[in-house]
């Protein structure tokens, strides 16, 4: 049996986060962090203790090396991740802002190293693990990581192993709408668990009520369905149950990006720990409320002790 919990994949950016509020333009100091939906989640599941394997691809640059070595350090087993010498690692950089808005990002990724990723590295090794996690960006990318996000979970589900999915919408990747929502159904339909936001499950579904959009996905082969639902917490539909979770309540939002990711890492943890899906809503929702509190996409992710120190309060 592997001792693989989690595989995850997609593209760690390197991240230029400004010093200072307003225009980007006229920021003139910035901290070099990482970022990326998909190795945010990896990352929180690895510092909770499990054993995750992270797929993904960087440049041979100063950028890739800082990436490669947060990841490592973080405790992630890096081994299927190529060195690209042909292909940059992308890049983003983030404003600051203390209001509790959302922050502007711009993206610098296109032709990234990362976009590169094609299902010929898919093996058993790799499909070894006993769940996947995706999102919805991979397969924005590139043709060639839409059809590996698609051949992963096709296979990891058809291997009785089971699989989380986030949307995690990013419109300006795709080329339309309607090959966003098309594919995005598509690949939801492969998964166990999926995790959209009410406004992302709106677009997606043309269903306005959170229960409806869970009927959608269900319908779809999805065993549950749980809708983010922001400061009010969130929604969880099965076949047979769904009701409200609450927010864990913030008094000072410091940075929204992450809290999504936060979010997915309380609902797989906890699921793969045998708790219960109001359990694992619950933890999704504490974590989501650390990350909103923290500057830096990840930074807010607890470690098992501050996570047992949640649970005896609890």
């Amino acid at each position: 049996m592997s001792n693989v919990d989690v595989l995850s994949f997609g593209e760690t950016m390197a991240m230029w986060v400004a010093e200072q509020t307003g225009d980007l333009a006229q920021v003139e100091t910035f901290h070099k962090r990482i970022a990326g939906a998909d190795s945010n989640v990896a990352i929180g599941l690895a510092r909770l203790g499990f054993n995750v394997n992270w797929l993904s691809r960087v440049g041979a640059d100063s950028l890739g090396r800082f990436v490669l070595n947060t990841l490592q350090g973080e405790g992630l087993d890096c081994q299927h991740v190529a060195i690209d010498p042909q292909h940059p690692t992308g890049f983003q950089l983030k404003s600051r802002v203390d209001d509790g808005s959302d922050p502007h990002v711009e993206y610098f990724r296109r032709g990234s190293a990362a976009s590169h990723l094609n299902r010929s590295v898919i093996s058993d090794a790799l499909l070894s693990a006993r769940h996947l996690h995706a999102t919805g960006i991979p397969p924005a990318l590139s043709a060639s990581c839409n059809e590996l996000s698609f051949e992963l979970m096709r296979a990891m589900r058809a291997a009785g192993k089971s699989v989380s999915f986030d949307p995690n919408l990013r419109p300006s990747l795709w080329a339309s709408e309607q090959q966003m929502i098309r594919d995005i159904n598509a690949l939801a339909a492969h998964a166990h668990w999926v995790l959209p936001g009410l406004a992302e499950g709106r677009l997606l579904t043309g269903y306005d009520a959170p229960a409806d959009i869970a009927a959608f996905y269900l319908d779809q082969g999805a065993e549950a369905v749980i809708i983010k639902l922001g400061a009010k917490g969130a929604f969880l539909r099965t076949a047979t149950t769904e009701h409200f979770v609450p927010a864990v309540p913030v008094a000072n939002v410091i940075d929204t990006v992450g809290a999504g990711d936060g979010f997915a890492v309380g609902v797989i943890s906890a699921l793969l720990e045998n708790l219960s899906l109001a359990q694992a809503v619950q933890r999704g929702n504490w974590i989501g409320s650390r990350a909103v509190q923290s500057r830096g996409d990840m930074e807010g992710l607890p470690t098992r002790a501050e996570l047992n120190q949640f649970s005896t309060a609890a």
